[in-house]
């Protein structure tokens, strides 16, 4: 289980991607797109027993609240947001499609 950041395989060489970091008992995702002071980076943080329901979402291509306060926003261009307490993460839809190729490959699953 990786507790540093990292992103899909599927995400090209751009620092544009989902990023998602696994702690003990929490997943924290960030936007890899945000170029502010690191301490002030908007993060989402999911807790560890509601993320296989994070991750069943994701592959479903649906809206929805997956077991918390954590929402997927999908937009019509295939994009998506993530809203969690006190911060939205906003993707586009390369961002997104390579977010969701990882997931399908089992690459944010819990270890």
């Amino acid at each position: 289980m990786s507790t540093s950041f990292f992103k899909s395989t599927f995400s090209g060489s751009d620092q544009t991607c989902v990023e998602v970091a696994h702690r003990t008992d929490t997943v924290l995702i960030r936007d890899s797109k945000y170029t502010g002071p690191v301490h002030e980076q908007p993060t989402v943080s999911v807790p560890a027993s509601d993320w296989p329901a994070f991750l069943d979402l994701v592959l479903s291509l649906r809206s929805g609240k997956p077991g918390g306060a954590v929402e997927i926003a999908l937009h019509p261009d295939g994009g998506a947001t993530i809203v969690g307490e006190g911060a939205a993460l906003v993707y586009n839809a390369d961002e997104w499609d390579a977010f969701a190729k990882g997931v399908a490959d089992g690459e944010f699953d819990r270890h």
